[in-house]
């Protein structure tokens, strides 16, 4: 934590898709504002990590005080939030260190080579972490200690395993076996024979089915044709099972760019303020490929009728490969869940508090979708979600849970 202590002036900004890092710009703070300024060479590559807030140009670009602290969207991806944000900040003080004297560029180190995405940051103050076995329901209960206020040993332990992974549930970065059996740290270069891998515990607000309904969520998704990442419900002693995703910014030894809808348009995620219509012109304009405009429209009608109202721009990300191609990320944070004030955060043709069927009719229209594909959509997402009752009892979610999300998304359908 030493060397935390000089404040970072400077970040050197790359692009690692596998191979090697790709000088992409460097930013650098003064006086409380950040610059940026691309790299000369690679202005040559024409590629566009962030199309629409900080597209390619010469000269050095003062960034916008809001709403990222800051920092222009794209780098505010690299950022954990939530979880990652709270270990990242108790190590602070256990050190002395006030985090609001801490700049987003500190952050960024610590982000440093081994973030979520392709983009990466030098110089790297990332925590160090050890390939050994690591035993979940071990790390659920030390997630618990941190939130209660634990021992710095436990906080740098769980920062290893954070990267810059989002979201307020405590998750980890853990590499798998191809078996499911084996489990180690994850946020860094992989064991021949392992795949990277999020597991998710749960917080003090959730209840100890939180994984198990997280997990029939995707399971219902998936059947519903929403394009999902690889899914597991790894057991655990102390409740129906740890929720685990495939982590779909790597593929193999490759390495994605990854950038969410909130850092594409600049949207505040805490201040809902989009419409599913907006969300649908993004991808459009960025992916330029129908195909995923109708992927999205897919997944903005099962968050509406499967009562997933934490819907925010945080939510939704597009990946772009090495040759500056978009496309939308498989989904996740999918589960039964309340946005502000009970409304959806994402709102649906200007209709946030009761979204119906007429409005996602409404959204497709306008998304120039074919009307036979609206219905199939609509049809097979309301098909999928008739098996909650089924697969909630299979997978032990209390029965006030399964009665609570029945009642609410029979309601909606």
């Amino acid at each position: 934590m030493e060397k935390m202590m000089k404040p970072v002036t400077e970040i050197k900004v790359g692009l690692d898709f596998g191979t090697a890092i790709q000088q992409v710009g460097r930013l650098v703070v003064r006086d409380h504002i950040i610059y940026f300024e691309y790299d000369d060479e690679f202005i040559k590559t024409g590629i566009q990590i962030s199309p629409f807030r900080l597209p390619l140009k010469k000269g050095v670009s003062a960034l916008p005080q809001r709403p990222f602290e800051g920092l222009a969207g794209v780098f505010s991806d690299s950022l954990p939030d939530g979880w990652g944000r709270l270990l990242f900040d108790r190590l602070l003080r256990s050190q002395g260190v006030l985090p609001a004297t801490i700049s987003p560029l500190d952050r960024l180190a610590h982000v440093g080579l081994s973030g979520m995405g392709a983009l990466v940051y030098e110089p790297d103050r990332s925590p160090s972490e050890v390939q050994e076995v690591i035993n979940l329901d071990q790390l659920a209960l030390q997630s618990q200690e941190v939130l209660q206020g634990s021992s710095e040993e436990v906080i740098r332990e769980l920062l290893a395993l954070n990267g810059s992974s989002a979201g307020a549930r405590p998750k980890a970065l853990i590499a798998v076996s191809e078996d499911r059996q084996q489990i180690i740290y994850g946020a860094g270069k992989l064991d021949e024979g392992f795949e990277p891998w999020l597991v998710k515990f749960t917080n003090s607000q959730d209840g100890s089915d939180a994984g198990a309904i997280e997990y029939v969520y995707a399971l219902m998704a998936k059947e519903a044709g929403v394009l999902m990442p690889e899914v597991h419900l790894f057991p655990s002693q102390k409740g129906a099972g740890h929720f685990a995703v495939k982590r779909f910014d790597r593929d193999g030894g490759k390495r994605l760019h990854m950038h969410t809808a909130s850092g594409l348009l600049h949207s505040d995620f805490r201040v809902p303020s989009l419409d599913y219509e907006d969300l649908l012109n993004l991808t459009g304009a960025i992916t330029k490929d129908i195909r995923e405009v109708e992927k999205m429209y897919r997944l903005a009608v099962f968050n509406v009728l499967a009562h997933n109202r934490d819907d925010h721009a945080k939510n939704f990300s597009f990946l772009m490969d090495n040759h500056g191609e978009w496309k939308m990320s498989p989904a996740y944070d999918l589960t039964f869940s309340s946005g502000p004030n009970g409304e959806q955060s994402m709102m649906v043709m200007g209709e946030g508090k009761t979204p119906t069927i007429s409005h996602l009719v409404k959204l497709g229209r306008e998304a120039k979708l074919p009307q036979k594909h609206i219905d199939e959509i609509i049809g097979g997402t309301r098909h999928a979600l008739d098996s909650w009752r089924t697969l909630a009892t299979d997978y032990n979610v209390l029965q006030t849970n399964i009665d609570l999300v029945a009642k609410t998304i029979g309601n909606n359908s």
